[in-house]
């Protein structure tokens, strides 16, 4: 199959990629107040935790979406996957995604582990976001 088959699924990835490029500057900024707050004699808002959890959860569906979009698009155009490094970065973004989402279900008093784990994955998961843009701007260079 040629691009122009493709152009909908690359448009879709475009703007998956860029909503999840938000989502995770929201949660930095959400969670940053949080933990603030957490340190601090001031009281977070209410709505604050929920709207990270919502934030996240969309940014964990984004990332699910761009995961599809790449097997389906590189199986489509070249019968196989694994032509670029691209595919490491990808899966590894899923899988810090993966370990962030699943210990930020466990934050609380009895598992004080759970936020490390959480803040960590995250600080990597910047690093994963660079390599998987800058990988994947390689691979749409292939295609123009």
């Amino acid at each position: 199959m040629n691009l122009p088959d493709f152009i909908w699924l690359w448009k879709i990835a475009a703007w998956s990629m860029g909503l999840s490029l938000a989502a995770y500057s929201l949660l930095a900024v959400t969670g940053s107040v949080m933990f603030t707050k957490r340190r601090s004699q001031h009281p977070k808002p209410k709505w604050l935790r929920p709207l990270h959890y919502i934030i996240g959860w969309v940014m964990v569906s984004l990332v699910l979406l761009l995961l599809g979009i790449g097997v389906v698009g590189t199986i489509g155009h070249y019968g196989n996957l694994g032509h670029s490094g691209h595919l490491i970065a990808g899966l590894a973004v899923v899988a810090l995604v993966a370990v962030s989402a699943a210990s930020s279900t466990q934050i609380s008093p009895q598992h004080p582990w759970a936020r490390a784990v959480h803040l960590g994955t995250n600080i990597a998961l910047f690093v994963g976001f660079a390599w998987v843009s800058y990988s994947g701007w390689q691979v749409v260079q292939k295609y123009l």
